[in-house]
């Protein structure tokens, strides 16, 4: 697991290569993602977009970038958490993935980035 806090917004990462789902021999890898998201902060505040940036291992760079996550943003009181899970294909059996959130304090409507932290995608067979 990834874990990186960033003004009081813990974010942590669990990956899962999905064999059922990729096509190795079509150069096709599929990774899901668990992603937590905690509130240490003492304001509310809400996730308002999201920026992916997804490597594969030639080093070839693709960006996602949208509002919320899953079709939500959500508001997190202080100590609250949302969880979602998402997935990811790339092209090589080993990449990576980072990027970051725009949340947006309820207090003062100052909006502010939260750090999501580098996960690495590999497949197990490549981990040995």
């Amino acid at each position: 697991m990834e874990t990186f806090i960033t003004k009081g917004i813990r974010v942590s990462v669990e990956t899962t290569y999905q064999p059922a789902y990729s096509r190795p021999l079509e150069s096709k890898f599929v990774f899901s993602y668990h992603i937590t998201i905690e509130n240490l902060s003492v304001d509310t505040v809400q996730l308002l977009r999201r920026h992916w940036l997804i490597f594969d291992a030639p080093g070839l760079m693709r960006q996602v970038e949208g509002e919320g996550v899953i079709g939500q943003q959500p508001v997190l009181a202080p100590g609250e958490s949302h969880q979602y899970a998402s997935w990811s294909p790339i092209n090589t059996e080993i990449g990576k993935m980072s990027g970051s959130y725009t949340f947006v304090r309820q207090r003062d409507g100052q909006e502010f980035q939260v750090a999501i932290p580098e996960f690495q995608l590999v497949v197990p067979f490549k981990m040995n």
